[in-house]
């Protein structure tokens, strides 16, 4: 028997007990999610309660993950995430070994099995965490070293845009240090196949269970490998087979905000509701098709213990009843909150903060850029800053001009003499080649009584006196009461906190764990993938607001605002506006519909942009 048709006919027999397979991993996602969340939660609280802070952000996270109890911490985090893939795992397994022929019998068999091996199963899959951290860890070092070598002399963003030989050369050696690390996991992998199923049913300990698999997997692991290979290109191809016909349905509708956002509700639900059916059940039906596959190379006569049997009869009569009020229960619930929901009057409250200007048509931190950013409207205008080598403070994002000129200057070694022969504009189009890196100054004195300014204070670790000098100019202008500042770095948020306490000031967060409403400061700024209802909630207790950045697709919009959102940091303000007055003749059942769309990876504006960082 080829691999190929090895797996077609497991995929086969997990077809043909779909009802069973789907059934048990719907329940055991729908379990799992419940109590993982709040271990999660807990464990990520405990780690964050061993630094002095209510949140890590960027820079903490990575000292805190190298330190030897953030370490710990991320172990313990995926050990937790495994359990659930090697109980669902397990599960499969049970049910291909239950001898039941009815499917609640089976059912019942399988999940007592696993129960009743629940604590080495727990053992098994921790041993398993340790045992792929080890193996990965000297091609983890080995990229970063790359990285170190490679990536390192200029700034990060000049690498990701322009892509200059040392960014491939880096990119491919990583790529084969993955492809290395993924052929030895595939090599152990498949010598550890029977280890879960020596747990399970030989009751071996979980210590000596990869041992005895590596022996019993002697000669057989090649022919593994290559099921392997197959059954993860058959899901690879499944799951996009139905994630492009979803695209496909929904893409040749033809949806633009001109025509309102309402029209993208006529189909989103159904199209959604059948393609996350439908990668559940294809889901559910790899994960059972691959325990077929690896059950097969184990000893067929090795039978599940029997379950003691209900102690009143009707069992199966009153679980699905339950079952069916629960449905029912469920069914009216989400209809009355939809018509709750639709009675309540709602109204977006939300800023309009044009990224570097307006960067998605004019160049990024130009005067070019924060010009059409005030006449788009946008409430702030939003910039980053850092010294010059004769003092002066610049607006600026990157720590070089590489990639907007391909010139190799660090912005702390440039004198204005320098900058004044530097275009930075000519790379967007060739009309804006006339524009130079502006001051400080004049942006603000551009912006004055148009729109407020929200300065990031740049930090590369070569900044003298930058806050002074940033208070100094706005000070001088007397526009006080139209800036506000944020930082990557939260030591220096709270310096300027210390300076100006009545100026707005915030955390830019690109990344973070804990609770950052926590963080001292007026508002806290996070990437769209960070923001959530929770945290908005959470900042908005505190009285303080939510910024997202950089988010450039109408239908991403919608749902920041959807979601608590207080501004929206995007290259389009002008877009933003429109989205907004699109929204405010949506009732609040159709932007909840939007919100779902945008979570199926449905885009209205397919423009690419250079730079989505803060």
């Amino acid at each position: 028997m080829t691999a190929v048709s090895a797996v077609l006919g497991a995929f086969t027999d997990a077809w043909s007990r779909r009802r069973v397979i789907v059934g048990v991993y719907l329940a055991l996602r729908l379990v799992s999610y419940s109590v993982l969340a709040p271990l999660l939660a807990a464990l990520i609280g405990f780690s964050v309660s061993l630094s002095a802070q209510s949140a890590l952000t960027d820079q903490d996270i990575a000292g805190f993950i190298l330190s030897p109890a953030g370490f710990v911490a991320a172990v313990l985090v995926l050990s937790l995430l495994l359990v659930v893939e090697v109980l669902g795992f397990a599960l499969m397994t049970a049910i291909w070994r239950s001898g039941a022929q009815e499917r609640f019998e089976t059912v019942r068999t399988a999940v007592f099995a696993v129960a009743h091996r629940g604590w080495p199963l727990l053992q098994f899959a921790v041993l398993f965490v340790l045992r792929v951290l080890v193996l990965a860890a000297p091609f983890v070092l080995a990229g970063l070293l790359v990285a170190w070598m490679l990536l390192s002399d200029y700034d990060i963003n000049y690498y990701l845009t322009q892509k200059p030989t040392e960014a491939l050369v880096a990119a491919a050696l990583i790529g084969l240090l993955v492809l290395l690390l993924a052929a030895l996991l595939l090599v152990q992998l498949t010598g550890w196949a029977l280890s879960l199923h020596l747990v399970l049913f030989a009751k071996t300990a979980p210590t000596a269970a990869f041992r005895e698999s590596a022996a019993l997997m002697a000669g057989k692991k090649f022919r593994l490998q290559r099921k392997i290979l197959v059954w993860l290109l058959l899901r690879f191809l499944m799951l996009n087979a139905v994630a492009l016909l979803a695209g496909l349905i929904l893409n040749l509708i033809p949806f633009d905000l001109e025509s309102g956002l309402r029209g993208v509700l006529t189909v989103t639900l159904a199209v959604a509701a059948l393609w996350m059916l439908a990668r559940l059940v294809i889901s559910a039906l790899a994960l059972a098709a691959l325990a077929r596959v690896i059950d097969g190379l184990y000893a067929p006569d090795a039978a599940l213990e029997v379950p003691p049997a209900p102690r009143a009869k009707g069992v199966k009569a009153r679980l699905l009843g339950a079952i069916g009020v629960l449905a029912v229960v469920v069914g009216v619930g989400f209809w009355a909150g939809a018509r709750i929901i639709d009675g309540i009057s709602t109204k977006d409250n939300v800023e309009i903060i044009a990224h570097r200007g307006a960067a998605g048509i004019r160049p990024e931190n130009t005067l070019a850029s924060v010009e059409q950013a005030l006449e788009d409207g946008a409430d702030w205008v939003e910039i980053d800053v850092q010294e010059t080598a004769d003092g002066q403070i610049v607006v600026v994002h990157d720590s070089d001009f590489m990639k907007l000129a391909g010139v190799d200057l660090k912005v702390w070694n440039a004198t204005m003499e320098d900058l004044a022969e530097i275009d930075i504009g000519g790379w967007f189009d060739p009309v804006y080649a006339d524009q130079r890196t502006p001051l400080l100054r004049e942006v603000l004195e551009r912006a004055r009584d148009r729109a407020k300014v929200l300065i990031e204070l740049k930090y590369y670790g070569h900044n003298e006196n930058l806050e002074h000098r940033v208070i100094e100019i706005v000070e001088d202008l007397g526009m006080q009461d139209q800036v506000a500042t944020m930082s990557l770095k939260y030591p220096l948020v709270q310096k300027m906190l210390e300076l100006r306490p009545d100026w707005p000031s915030g955390v830019l967060a690109a990344t973070a764990v804990g609770d950052l409403s926590g963080l001292d400061g007026d508002f806290v700024a996070v990437s769209a993938g960070r923001a959530s209802p929770w945290l908005a909630r959470s900042l908005e207790n505190r009285g303080k607001a939510l910024f997202v950045w950089t988010v450039n697709d109408p239908l991403e919009m919608s749902k920041m605002i959807s979601m608590g959102a207080d501004g929206l940091i995007t290259d389009e303000p002008a877009l933003a506006r429109k989205v907004v007055a699109a929204r405010a003749d949506l009732s609040t059942p159709e932007r909840l519909v939007l919100w779902l769309t945008e979570e199926l990876g449905i885009a209205l504006n397919d423009k690419a942009y250079r730079d989505g960082s803060p």
